[in-house]
Order: structure tokens, then C-alpha cells, then sequence
């Protein structure tokens, strides 16, 4: 029963924690944060996992080799009614925040598979509530069952493993959510699906000929950084540039060498504005078609 106190304490503190950190990821940038603030949900996140790695696992785990060693009395059947009710109260409120945590995760995955979600997901607020309210509810249930065996044998043991079973599952969750917070905190890939989905754009376009040196990297909650570098079609380039202009009068006013110098200099500097007009179209349509790219880089090779 104090191990779900304990577990029940942490979920507040954590939860708290992780909702700070959601205001503070949406700061506007800065000149000292260009990219914005997104990953200090990253941050608070594994502010978080830690926390329920020495609060939830730690205390919980000591507190129950400590009652192996020195037992408590045992639940006796007249509080039996109390300990019922208590624990049907835990269920129903947890059960019910766990329910609410997997419908709004499953709206926002948007038909994708919960698990494979939770494993691709830029988000680390969505596991860690998911598996906070689960292990919320197992631990109850675990809680109500040793608590039964206690009563049932009159030994208290049942009572101190239960304690070390949702302690050593607290800090496995711990473990998980601090694993797949340092990832994203070191800049972790995004998915190869959404790579290949702006490769596909870049593709596309008759001025490029070939992507590569391509870097990706999440930068926060559905925020992502492409950068990669172009090979740029001259050819084609060129013809566009050319069919902007009358060829004809063009012909006709290169009367002298000077001319066709002033032409040459003057076409060169269209050539190189062309690049640079390119390359911003490119990221636009790059922006439109993957909603989750927040910065595009594109430099001419």
C-alpha cells in the first residue's frame, strides 16, 4: 500500500514535470536558440525518468527489502472491507486516466499501430504517460493481489515482494523512457519513411539531377531538420532561363564583342539567381508536402 502511495506521489510529480516542460518546448527562437526550444521537452522528459527511477524504484524497492527483513503485522480480515474499497477506488481512477491516455495517443497516431507509434514517436510525452498509467494499473493489481496473500497466509512477506515487484517494473520504465530520451536529446534520424517521402520531392524536380550528403535529424514534437546537398541540372536551368526571353531581339542586339560579353556577365548572374530561386522552391515544396519539416537545407554542389 505505500509502494502505490509512493508510485501514485511520483506519477503527480512526474506528470508535472512533463507538462512543464510541453509549455516551456513551445518558446519562441531566439538569437541565442535559433531552432526554438522544441527539445526541452526532451529534457523534462528525462528529468522525469529519473525522477521515477530514485523516487518510484528506489524508495519503493528499499522499502520493500527493508519489510522482508523486518515484517509488519498483517492485514487482518476486518480490514479486509477498507482495503477493498481502496483499491477499487485506485482502479477505477487510474484505469480511467489510462483509458483517456490511449485514446487521445491513438488520435494523434492517426491509424498508425499503438506500439509502433510509441517506438517511432518524436514525442517522449506520449510514452511516458502511456506506460506511467499502465504500470499505475498494474501496480494496483499487483497490490491487491499481495496484499490478498498476506491476509490469506497471514504472512507479511507477500505483502514486501509485492513492493520489490512494482519497484523493479517502475525502474524498468524508468530505464526505457531515460534510453529513448537520450536519443532523441544526441539528434536521432527520423523515420526512413519520411526521408524517402522528401527525397521524393527533391527528386522530382527536372533541375535536379542527384541528392545526396543528406542529413536528418528531429529537432523536436513533429519538428524536423533536412539538410542535403543538390547537383543542379545547368542544362535545364539554362532552357528555362532561355525560354523566358525573346532570343530574337537577344540575337540581334549582340552587334559587337562588348555585347556579347555585356550578354555572357549578365546571363551568369541570372544563372546564379536561378540556383538560389531553385533551391527556395525546392523547400517550399519540400514544407508542403511533409508538414513535419520545420527547417530545410539545401546547398547547391
Amino acid at each position: 500500500m505505500l509502494s502505490e502511495g509512493i508510485h501514485s506521489f511520483a506519477d503527480v510529480g512526474n506528470q508535472a514535470l512533463l507538462a512543464l516542460g510541453i509549455k516551456r518546448s513551445e518558446k519562441a527562437p531566439t538569437d541565442e536558440h535559433p531552432y526554438g526550444y522544441t527539445r526541452a521537452r526532451f529534457i523534462w522528459a528525462l528529468i522525469s525518468a529519473v525522477g521515477i527511477f530514485f523516487l518510484g524504484c528506489g524508495v519503493t524497492v528499499y522499502h520493500g527489502i527493508s519489510s522482508l527483513f523486518h515484517p509488519h503485522e498483517p492485514f487482518t480480515a476486518a480490514e479486509l472491507p477498507i482495503l477493498i474499497g481502496v483499491f477499487i477506488f485506485a482502479f477505477v481512477i487510474e484505469g480511467g486516466a489510462l483509458l483517456m491516455a490511449m485514446s487521445a495517443i491513438k488520435k494523434e497516431a492517426g491509424g498508425v499501430p499503438l506500439l509502433k507509434y510509441l517506438r517511432e514517436s518524436s514525442d517522449p510525452m506520449a510514452a511516458a504517460v502511456l506506460l506511467e498509467d499502465s504500470a499505475a494499473v498494474i501496480g494496483v493489481a499487483i497490490a491487491a493481489a499481495c496484499v490478498g496473500l498476506s491476509i490469506a497466509t497471514h504472512n507479511p512477506m507477500w505483502d514486501s515482494v509485492g513492493s520489490i515487484i512494482i519497484g523493479v517494473m517502475l525502474g524498468w520504465i524508468a530505464i526505457v523512457l531515460v534510453n529513448r530520451n537520450r536519443e532523441l536529446l544526441l539528434g536521432e534520424a527520423p523515420s526512413r519513411e519520411v526521408v524517402e517521402r522528401v527525397q521524393a520531392v527533391l527528386g522530382a524536380q527536372p533541375e535536379v539531377d542527384a541528392v545526396h550528403d543528406i542529413k536528418a535529424v528531429v529537432l523536436g514534437s513533429g519538428r524536423l531538420r533536412f539538410k542535403a546537398e543538390v547537383d543542379f541540372d545547368g542544362t535545364e536551368l539554362a532552357r528555362q532561363k532561355l525560354t523566358q526571353m525573346d532570343l530574337e531581339a537577344t540575337l540581334a542586339s549582340l552587334t559587337n564583342q562588348d555585347a556579347l560579353e555585356a550578354f555572357l556577365l549578365k546571363f551568369g548572374d541570372d544563372m546564379v539567381e536561378s540556383v538560389g530561386d531553385a533551391v527556395d522552391r525546392i523547400e517550399e515544396k519540400a514544407a508542403a508536402a511533409v508538414p513535419e519539416l520545420a527547417h530545410v537545407d539545401l546547398e547547391a554542389d
